[in-house]
């Protein structure tokens, strides 16, 4: 059985990339096929609003046809054990897919936002969004035509809940990292604040991200193998 009473999971590209969602910062990742300042600013989207509109208009179409994988599963399987023996787990994610949901986890903290979400910038509404998203399509809460937008964190913008996501890092007993390349901030900055707390510290990713060094103990290799088995040996009483 754990012995951690709570415990603070962060994730990152990597552990969607194999259900067929691109990483961004690796060779071949997003970024090196697109243009960021283009896509993912605000001032790309006042540039040409139907470029990134019809960007993420793929991507959500993407991330419908995708499914979840074994390491989405395995955490599901790992906040029901820590639930069953009145624990926390508190699942923090970079990225913008529903997969975790999806597999079962409660209470994701998206701190990038979310794909199938919609914002109007004209009144605030932010809600569930599916579909392909028209330049200038109407708010459904003001109806304000050309103000709605993908209700992602863009380049230049604040992560969302990170008040929240602060407490919760100071309460836990055990710092995860999965599948982020340590280079994005404020994310790749939580496991040295968990150092500095004195907080045991696991990293799984495919290869050593680049605050490797900060972590006590690193699993390297797939996703899909190296987070189920982790998981395994945590309810058995290791980590």
């Amino acid at each position: 059985m754990s012995r951690f009473a709570h415990i603070f999971i962060l994730t990152g590209a990597g552990i969607s990339a194999e259900s067929g969602l691109g990483t961004f910062r690796d060779t071949g990742g997003v970024w090196s096929r697109f243009s960021w300042e283009e896509l993912a600013t605000p001032q790309g989207y006042a540039r040409n609003p139907q470029r990134v509109l019809d960007f993420y208009n793929a991507r959500r179409t993407n991330l419908l046809a995708a499914s979840p994988n074994p390491a989405h599963t395995a955490l599901a399987r790992l906040a029901a054990h820590q639930a069953a023996g009145g624990r926390q787990l508190t699942l923090v994610t970079q990225n913008v897919d529903d997969l975790h949901e999806r597999a079962g986890s409660p209470d994701v903290i998206h701190m990038h936002g979310e794909l199938l979400a919609g914002w109007c910038v004209s009144c605030g509404w932010r809600g569930h969004w599916a579909q392909d998203m028209p330049k200038g399509g109407g708010c459904p809460a003001c109806g304000d035509d050309g103000q709605l937008r993908p209700d992602v964190v863009w380049f230049g913008e604040m992560p969302y809940q990170m008040d929240l996501i602060g407490e919760r890092l100071m309460l836990a007993d055990l710092f995860v990292s999965i599948g982020t390349s340590g280079s994005v901030y404020p994310a790749a900055g939580f496991v040295d604040e968990a150092r500095r707390l004195g907080i045991p510290r696991v990293e799984i990713n495919l290869e050593p991200s680049d605050n490797g060094w900060m972590f006590d103990r690193t699993h390297h290799g797939p996703a899909s193998t190296e987070v189920p088995g982790w998981v395994d040996a945590l309810i058995a009483g290791s980590w």
